[in-house]
């Protein structure tokens, strides 16, 4: 039974943070980058959460408030750390950051096999297209439309500054303005399909373009964008 007088419903939720993914120790390199990153779409990563993810390296030597301090001063906004060592995660607890506990130890393809368990039977095509979202309406500035499970089609208006984003394909049957982020899950297979490229940013499973990578010769076209291997490949239709 429900408690209408509750003072809060907490409950379990979908947030996609992007992930910055250390390969070196050179923090003023990095903040140079991040600078320049910045500077082409400042409004995207203005006050947006980021993961510090230090386990592509594993003893890796980074002075982990130093580094928050590089984002912190570029807008974004650390808010939790994957990986590091024992004294770089006393760090993050002093900072107040989140400990994800996922990327302490080895990664996926690497950490000892876990326990069999009971094998879950497959999704059925159709079901999985019940949870596709359909989107009649246009879609305004500062919009956040999220299809969870499945696909997003989009059969009417977008503006700038309005985000996009699926766990599987996009499909825009008009121009796609804002950021349109597929795959957002992990999902490597998951493409962007959208008559008239027109974004301000394009992400699948992570791997993302800002409008002044898209290319002119793809831009007003009518284009299809996924990924080979690690590479965004933006390719018209």
């Amino acid at each position: 039974m429900i408690d209408a007088q509750a003072p809060f419903d907490l409950k379990a939720s979908s947030f996609t943070f992007p992930t910055l993914y250390l390969r070196g120790s050179d923090l003023d390199r990095l903040a140079e980058g991040l600078a320049s990153r910045v500077e082409q779409a400042p409004d995207f990563f203005r006050n947006t959460p980021v993961v510090i993810d230090l386990s592509k390296i594993p003893g890796l030597a980074v002075e982990l408030p130093t580094l928050v301090g590089i984002l912190r001063g570029c807008g974004m906004v650390p808010v939790a750390l994957r990986g590091g060592d024992r004294e770089q995660q006393q760090a993050a607890e002093m900072l107040e950051l989140a400990i994800l506990a996922d990327g302490r130890g080895a990664s996926r393809e690497e950490r000892p096999p876990r326990e069999a368990e009971p094998a879950t039977p497959p999704v059925p095509a159709e079901s999985a297209r019940l949870n596709s979202v359909l989107v009649t309406k246009p879609v305004r500035s500062g919009q956040r439309i999220y299809a969870a499970g499945g696909d997003l089609v989009v059969v009417a208006p977008i503006s700038s500054g309005a985000e996009l984003m699926a766990d599987g394909h996009i499909h825009i049957y008009g121009a796609l303005r804002g950021r349109a982020l597929a795959g957002v899950q992990g999902n490597e297979q998951a493409r962007i399909f959208c008559r008239d490229l027109r974004a301000e940013l394009v992400s699948v499973a992570g791997r993302y373009r800002l409008s002044e990578d898209l290319g002119a010769n793809n831009v007003g076209r009518a284009v299809q964008i996924y990924l080979a291997g690690d590479r965004l490949v933006i390719e018209k239709m």
